[in-house]
Protein backbone atom coordinates (compact mmCIF):
# COMPACT_ATOMS: atom_id res chain seq x y z
CA UNK A 1 0.00 0.00 0.00
CA UNK A 2 1.24 3.37 -0.43
CA UNK A 3 0.57 7.18 0.12
CA UNK A 4 1.70 10.78 -0.94
CA UNK A 5 1.15 13.37 1.26
CA UNK A 6 2.29 16.93 0.53
CA UNK A 7 3.16 18.37 4.59
CA UNK A 8 1.88 22.53 5.02
CA UNK A 9 5.34 24.42 5.90
CA UNK A 10 8.58 23.05 6.18
CA UNK A 11 9.20 19.07 7.65
CA UNK A 12 12.51 17.76 8.25
CA UNK A 13 11.25 13.84 7.86
CA UNK A 14 14.17 12.61 9.59
CA UNK A 15 14.00 14.59 12.76
CA UNK A 16 10.64 14.01 13.26
CA UNK A 17 11.28 9.89 13.23
CA UNK A 18 14.54 10.15 14.58
CA UNK A 19 13.01 9.58 18.62
CA UNK A 20 11.86 6.44 17.80
CA UNK A 21 15.31 5.59 16.72
CA UNK A 22 17.15 3.29 19.47
CA UNK A 23 20.83 3.19 18.87
CA UNK A 24 22.00 2.46 15.84
CA UNK A 25 21.27 -0.98 15.67
CA UNK A 26 17.69 -0.78 16.41
CA UNK A 27 15.60 -3.75 15.03
CA UNK A 28 12.51 -1.27 14.94
CA UNK A 29 13.98 1.51 12.92
CA UNK A 30 16.69 1.84 10.07
CA UNK A 31 18.03 4.13 7.24
CA UNK A 32 19.10 3.01 4.28
CA UNK A 33 21.57 4.46 1.60
CA UNK A 34 18.87 6.05 -0.72
CA UNK A 35 17.94 7.92 2.18
CA UNK A 36 14.50 6.49 3.38
CA UNK A 37 13.55 5.96 6.61
CA UNK A 38 11.98 2.51 7.68
CA UNK A 39 10.47 1.68 10.56
CA UNK A 40 8.39 -1.69 12.16
CA UNK A 41 5.16 -0.70 14.55
CA UNK A 42 2.45 -2.93 16.51
CA UNK A 43 -0.47 -1.24 14.99
CA UNK A 44 -4.12 -1.84 16.03
CA UNK A 45 -4.27 -3.98 13.66
CA UNK A 46 -1.42 -6.23 13.75
CA UNK A 47 2.26 -5.54 12.76
CA UNK A 48 3.57 -3.32 10.26
CA UNK A 49 6.33 -1.83 8.40
CA UNK A 50 6.69 1.47 7.07
CA UNK A 51 9.43 2.95 4.48
CA UNK A 52 9.13 6.79 4.35
CA UNK A 53 10.83 8.90 1.57
CA UNK A 54 10.70 12.44 0.70
CA UNK A 55 10.92 14.19 -2.80
CA UNK A 56 10.29 17.71 -4.04
CA UNK A 57 8.51 18.35 -1.27
CA UNK A 58 6.18 15.16 -1.33
CA UNK A 59 6.36 12.78 1.19
CA UNK A 60 6.06 9.00 0.05
CA UNK A 61 4.94 6.32 2.48
CA UNK A 62 5.20 2.73 1.80
CA UNK A 63 3.77 0.20 4.10
CA UNK A 64 3.43 -3.74 4.45
CA UNK A 65 1.82 -6.31 6.21
CA UNK A 66 -1.81 -6.33 8.26
CA UNK A 67 -0.85 -2.67 9.91
CA UNK A 68 -0.25 -1.20 6.86
CA UNK A 69 -3.26 0.42 6.19
CA UNK A 70 -3.32 2.28 9.75
CA UNK A 71 0.44 2.96 9.15
CA UNK A 72 -0.14 5.08 6.00
CA UNK A 73 -3.82 6.58 7.57
CA UNK A 74 -1.40 7.87 11.03
CA UNK A 75 1.32 8.86 8.48
CA UNK A 76 0.60 12.35 9.15
CA UNK A 77 0.39 12.32 12.00
CA UNK A 78 3.77 10.90 13.07
CA UNK A 79 5.66 13.18 10.84
CA UNK A 80 3.83 16.30 13.03
CA UNK A 81 0.83 17.11 11.19
CA UNK A 82 -0.92 18.03 14.17
CA UNK A 83 1.72 19.77 15.87
CA UNK A 84 0.83 23.22 16.60
CA UNK A 85 4.03 25.49 16.99
CA UNK A 86 2.12 29.00 16.62
CA UNK A 87 2.33 29.65 20.05
CA UNK A 88 6.48 28.84 20.46
CA UNK A 89 8.65 32.24 20.31
CA UNK A 90 12.15 32.35 20.42
CA UNK A 91 12.95 34.40 23.94
CA UNK A 92 16.84 33.50 24.36
CA UNK A 93 19.45 34.67 21.60
CA UNK A 94 20.98 31.41 20.88
CA UNK A 95 18.32 29.32 20.04
CA UNK A 96 17.79 32.12 17.26
CA UNK A 97 20.00 30.63 14.48
CA UNK A 98 18.86 26.90 15.47
CA UNK A 99 15.59 27.80 15.11
CA UNK A 100 15.96 29.12 11.92
CA UNK A 101 18.13 26.53 10.59
CA UNK A 102 15.57 23.48 11.94
CA UNK A 103 12.43 25.37 10.92
CA UNK A 104 11.16 21.70 9.99
CA UNK A 105 11.43 20.14 13.70
CA UNK A 106 7.72 18.65 14.32
CA UNK A 107 7.05 16.49 16.94
CA UNK A 108 4.89 13.96 15.61
CA UNK A 109 3.42 11.36 17.46
CA UNK A 110 2.83 7.37 16.72
CA UNK A 111 -0.42 6.82 18.75
CA UNK A 112 1.50 3.45 20.41
CA UNK A 113 2.30 3.86 24.07
CA UNK A 114 3.85 0.41 24.67
CA UNK A 115 6.33 0.98 21.90
CA UNK A 116 7.27 3.86 23.55
CA UNK A 117 7.35 2.43 26.95
CA UNK A 118 9.37 -0.57 26.81
CA UNK A 119 12.37 0.92 26.31
CA UNK A 120 12.01 4.30 27.87
CA UNK A 121 11.87 1.56 30.82
CA UNK A 122 15.14 -0.02 29.28
CA UNK A 123 16.78 3.37 29.45
CA UNK A 124 16.02 4.30 32.77
CA UNK A 125 19.89 4.87 35.39
CA UNK A 126 21.78 2.59 32.69
CA UNK A 127 23.96 4.75 29.79
CA UNK A 128 22.02 4.40 26.54
CA UNK A 129 24.62 1.66 24.77
CA UNK A 130 23.59 -1.00 27.55
CA UNK A 131 19.40 -0.35 27.21
CA UNK A 132 19.88 -0.23 23.21
CA UNK A 133 22.04 -3.88 23.62
CA UNK A 134 18.93 -4.86 26.19
CA UNK A 135 16.30 -3.71 23.19
CA UNK A 136 17.84 -5.41 20.52
CA UNK A 137 18.35 -8.97 22.27
CA UNK A 138 14.62 -9.00 23.41
CA UNK A 139 13.21 -7.82 19.95
CA UNK A 140 15.14 -10.02 17.91
CA UNK A 141 14.22 -12.99 20.97
CA UNK A 142 10.89 -12.11 20.95
CA UNK A 143 9.85 -9.52 18.29
CA UNK A 144 8.16 -11.01 14.69
CA UNK A 145 10.25 -10.41 11.51
CA UNK A 146 9.43 -7.40 9.50
CA UNK A 147 6.65 -7.68 7.08
CA UNK A 148 7.59 -6.97 3.31
CA UNK A 149 10.57 -6.17 2.04
CA UNK A 150 12.20 -4.36 5.34
CA UNK A 151 15.82 -4.10 5.33
CA UNK A 152 17.83 -7.42 7.17
CA UNK A 153 17.15 -7.97 10.83
CA UNK A 154 14.05 -6.00 11.35
CA UNK A 155 12.05 -6.52 13.88
CA UNK A 156 8.17 -6.06 15.21
CA UNK A 157 7.92 -5.04 19.13
CA UNK A 158 5.80 -8.37 20.31
CA UNK A 159 2.56 -8.41 21.82
CA UNK A 160 2.08 -6.71 25.47
CA UNK A 161 0.92 -10.61 26.32
CA UNK A 162 4.40 -11.74 25.09
CA UNK A 163 6.32 -8.77 27.40
CA UNK A 164 4.27 -10.55 30.58
CA UNK A 165 5.81 -14.18 29.94
CA UNK A 166 9.33 -13.36 29.63
CA UNK A 167 10.91 -15.38 31.95
CA UNK A 168 13.41 -13.60 33.98
CA UNK A 169 16.85 -15.23 32.87
CA UNK A 170 15.71 -14.13 29.47
CA UNK A 171 14.96 -10.58 30.97
CA UNK A 172 18.67 -11.30 32.86
CA UNK A 173 20.52 -12.72 29.41
CA UNK A 174 18.95 -8.94 27.58
CA UNK A 175 20.59 -6.75 30.64
CA UNK A 176 18.00 -6.11 32.34
CA UNK A 177 17.91 -6.40 36.12
CA UNK A 178 14.40 -7.19 37.80
CA UNK A 179 12.99 -4.16 38.70
CA UNK A 180 12.85 -2.45 35.21
CA UNK A 181 12.02 -6.22 34.16
CA UNK A 182 9.02 -5.95 36.98
CA UNK A 183 8.02 -2.55 35.29
CA UNK A 184 7.62 -3.42 32.09
CA UNK A 185 5.45 -6.58 32.57
CA UNK A 186 3.18 -4.53 35.13
CA UNK A 187 2.63 -2.05 32.19
CA UNK A 188 1.93 -5.01 29.79
CA UNK A 189 -1.13 -5.98 32.31
CA UNK A 190 -2.43 -2.63 31.63
CA UNK A 191 -1.54 -2.05 28.01
CA UNK A 192 -4.82 -1.65 27.05
CA UNK A 193 -6.04 1.03 28.95
CA UNK A 194 -2.81 2.87 28.55
CA UNK A 195 -3.08 2.66 24.29
CA UNK A 196 -6.73 3.70 25.04
CA UNK A 197 -5.62 7.56 26.84
CA UNK A 198 -7.30 10.32 25.02
CA UNK A 199 -4.82 12.69 26.66
CA UNK A 200 -1.58 13.68 27.60
CA UNK A 201 -3.08 14.75 30.89
CA UNK A 202 -4.89 11.13 31.30
CA UNK A 203 -1.46 8.95 29.80
CA UNK A 204 0.68 11.05 32.52
CA UNK A 205 -1.63 9.62 35.47
CA UNK A 206 -2.28 6.45 34.18
CA UNK A 207 1.65 5.66 34.11
CA UNK A 208 2.88 7.53 36.96
CA UNK A 209 0.24 5.27 39.05
CA UNK A 210 2.34 2.50 38.12
CA UNK A 211 5.28 1.21 39.61
CA UNK A 212 8.64 2.14 38.55
CA UNK A 213 7.46 4.85 36.25
CA UNK A 214 7.85 8.24 37.00
CA UNK A 215 8.49 11.71 35.64
CA UNK A 216 11.19 10.92 33.68
CA UNK A 217 9.45 7.67 31.99
CA UNK A 218 6.40 9.14 31.41
CA UNK A 219 7.52 12.02 29.74
CA UNK A 220 9.81 10.02 27.65
CA UNK A 221 6.53 8.20 26.34
CA UNK A 222 4.68 10.63 26.00
CA UNK A 223 6.74 13.17 23.82
CA UNK A 224 6.40 9.99 21.38
CA UNK A 225 3.14 8.69 21.37
CA UNK A 226 0.99 11.61 21.94
CA UNK A 227 3.54 13.89 20.70
CA UNK A 228 3.28 16.31 23.90
CA UNK A 229 5.41 19.24 23.25
CA UNK A 230 5.68 20.27 26.43
CA UNK A 231 6.48 16.96 28.29
CA UNK A 232 9.84 17.81 29.51
CA UNK A 233 12.64 14.68 30.65
CA UNK A 234 12.92 15.70 34.40
CA UNK A 235 15.71 13.33 36.01
CA UNK A 236 17.61 13.60 32.61
CA UNK A 237 21.44 12.56 33.74
CA UNK A 238 21.92 15.17 30.61
CA UNK A 239 19.49 17.33 29.38
CA UNK A 240 19.58 19.87 32.80
CA UNK A 241 23.20 20.21 32.20
CA UNK A 242 22.91 20.77 28.65
CA UNK A 243 20.32 23.66 28.97
CA UNK A 244 21.85 25.22 31.72
CA UNK A 245 24.77 25.62 29.97
CA UNK A 246 23.27 27.16 26.66
CA UNK A 247 21.25 29.33 27.82
CA UNK A 248 23.46 30.86 30.91
CA UNK A 249 26.81 29.37 30.15
CA UNK A 250 26.83 27.37 33.39
CA UNK A 251 25.27 23.90 34.24
CA UNK A 252 22.06 23.71 36.36
CA UNK A 253 19.94 21.30 38.42
CA UNK A 254 16.70 19.90 37.25
CA UNK A 255 14.83 23.08 39.21
CA UNK A 256 17.33 25.40 37.34
CA UNK A 257 16.25 23.96 34.01
CA UNK A 258 12.40 24.10 34.79
CA UNK A 259 13.10 28.04 35.62
CA UNK A 260 14.97 28.21 32.35
CA UNK A 261 12.13 26.56 30.18
CA UNK A 262 9.11 28.38 31.91
CA UNK A 263 9.19 31.28 29.17
CA UNK A 264 8.54 28.33 26.66
CA UNK A 265 5.66 26.64 28.78
CA UNK A 266 3.51 24.44 26.11
CA UNK A 267 6.43 24.15 24.10
CA UNK A 268 9.07 23.67 27.03
CA UNK A 269 10.12 19.73 25.14
CA UNK A 270 10.25 21.54 21.65
CA UNK A 271 12.97 23.86 23.47
CA UNK A 272 14.89 21.41 24.89
CA UNK A 273 15.00 19.62 21.65
CA UNK A 274 16.38 22.99 19.94
CA UNK A 275 18.77 23.37 22.88
CA UNK A 276 20.51 19.83 22.41
CA UNK A 277 20.43 20.86 18.43
CA UNK A 278 22.88 23.72 19.43
CA UNK A 279 25.73 21.12 20.35
CA UNK A 280 26.84 23.40 22.88
CA UNK A 281 27.55 21.03 26.09
CA UNK A 282 30.01 22.07 29.36
CA UNK A 283 33.47 20.98 29.25
CA UNK A 284 33.51 17.83 30.32
CA UNK A 285 35.52 17.38 34.11
CA UNK A 286 35.53 13.84 35.51
CA UNK A 287 35.01 9.96 34.00
CA UNK A 288 31.90 9.40 32.18
CA UNK A 289 29.30 7.36 33.76
CA UNK A 290 30.47 3.57 33.81
CA UNK A 291 28.56 1.11 32.11
CA UNK A 292 26.74 -1.58 34.12
CA UNK A 293 26.19 -4.75 32.58
CA UNK A 294 23.48 -6.51 34.75
CA UNK A 295 24.19 -10.18 32.63
CA UNK A 296 27.39 -10.58 34.75
CA UNK A 297 25.76 -10.13 38.09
Amino acid sequence: MERRWTPEGPLDVELALSPHRRGSGDPAWRRTLDGAVWRTCRTPDGPGTLRVSVAVGTVAGQAWGPGAGWLLETLPALLGADDDVSGFRVEHEVLADVARKHAGLRIGRTGRVMEALVPAVLEQKVVGREAWRAWRWLLHRYGEPAPGPAPDGMRVIPEAEVWRQIPSWHWHRAGAEAVRARTIATAAWHAAKLEAAGTTEELDRLLRALPGIGVWTSAEVRQRAVGDPDAVSVGDFHLAKIVGYALTGETTDDPGMLRLLEPYRGHRHRAAVLITLTGLRAPARGPRMPARDYRSF
